[in-house]
C-alpha cells in the first residue's frame, strides 16, 4: 500500500468514528425535542450511528493491525483486514434506515407494517448477498453476487420510488419537500455502494482477499457518512418540523 493511500484509509475511518459517536449523541439528545409519534424514529437513527461507531473502531483497530507506518514506509503485518465489521454493520443498520424513513412518516399501522417488513428484509438479504462477492478475490465471483445482491437492491429502490410516492403527496405540505429529498438522499447513497463494489473489477486498486483496496474502503466511508449521519439528520428535520406542525 503506497503513504497517500494508507493515510486516505486512515483518515477516512477516523473522521467516521468522529461523524458518528457525535450523532449518537445529537439524535438521542434530541428526542426531547419531538413529539412523541417520532421519536421512535429518532431512536433509530441514534442506534444507526452507535452501531456505525463501534464498527468503525474495529475496522480501525483492524487496519492498524494489517498495516504499519514506520520511516515513512507502509508495511503488512500479515495480518488481514476484517471486512466482514463493514457488512455485519451493514446488516444491522440498512434495514433500520429504511424505517426510519417509514416511521417518520406516519403511516397507517398496517402499511408501517407492510413497508418496513418487505423494505427491512430486502435491505437484509441484500448485504448478505454481496457479502461473499466482496471478501472473494475473483472477478467472476464477484460479478455473479454482485448480481444476485442487485435483485433485492432494485426491488428497494422501486419501492422508495413508486411506492412512497403516494404517501409522501400525503404528508403536511411543510415536510413533503424534505420527506423527497430524504428519500433522493437515500437512493442516491445507496447507488454508490454497488459502484464503489465494482471498482476492484474494473482495475482501480487490488483485488486480493484480505487486503485493503484504498479507493473501495474510502468509497464505502463517505457513502455510509451520508446514508447514516446526514440522512439521520434529514429525518430529525423532517420529525422536528411535523411536531411543531402539530401532524
Amino acid at each position: 500500500m503506497e503513504l497517500a493511500d494508507y493515510n486516505l484509509v486512515f483518515n477516512s475511518l477516523s473522521f467516521a468514528i468522529a461523524t458518528f459517536g457525535a450523532g449518537t449523541v445529537f439524535f438521542f439528545a434530541q428526542r426531547s425535542q419531538v413529539a412523541p409519534a417520532y421519536k421512535t424514529a429518532l431512536t433509530l437513527s441514534g442506534l444507526v450511528c452507535l452501531i456505525a461507531f463501534y464498527h468503525y473502531l474495529r475496522m480501525f483497530d483492524s487496519f492498524n493491525h494489517a498495516y504499519v507506518l514506520s520511516n515513512g514506509v507502509v508495511e503488512t503485518t500479515g495480518a488481514a483486514f476484517n471486512d466482514a465489521y463493514r457488512y455485519v454493520d451493514w446488516l444491522l443498520t440498512v434495514p433500520l434506515l429504511l424505517l426510519e424513513l417509514v416511521l417518520v412518516m406516519r403511516l397507517s399501522k398496517e402499511e408501517t407494517y407492510s413497508k418496513g417488513t418487505k423494505l427491512a428484509f430486502a435491505a437484509a438479504l441484500m448485504v448478505a448477498l454481496g457479502y461473499p462477492g466482496e471478501i472473494s478475490g475473483d472477478v467472476g465471483t464477484r460479478w455473479m453476487w454482485w448480481i444476485l445482491a442487485m435483485i433485492p437492491f432494485l426491488y428497494i429502490v422501486k419501492d422508495l420510488v413508486s411506492g412512497l410516492g403516494a404517501s409522501i403527496s400525503k404528508q403536511p405540505k411543510a415536510v413533503q419537500g424534505l420527506v423527497s429529498n430524504a428519500r433522493t438522499l437515500t437512493i442516491l447513497s445507496w447507488t454508490f455502494y454497488p459502484i464503489v463494489f465494482i471498482l476492484p473489477m474494473l482495475g482501480i486498486g487490488g483485488l486480493v482477499a484480505g487486503e485493503v483496496n484504498a479507493a473501495v474502503q474510502v468509497g464505502y466511508t463517505i457513502a455510509d457518512i451520508v446514508a447514516k449521519a446526514m440522512f439521520g439528520v434529514m429525518i430529525y428535520m423532517i420529525a422536528q418540523r411535523k411536531s411543531d406542525a402539530g401532524a
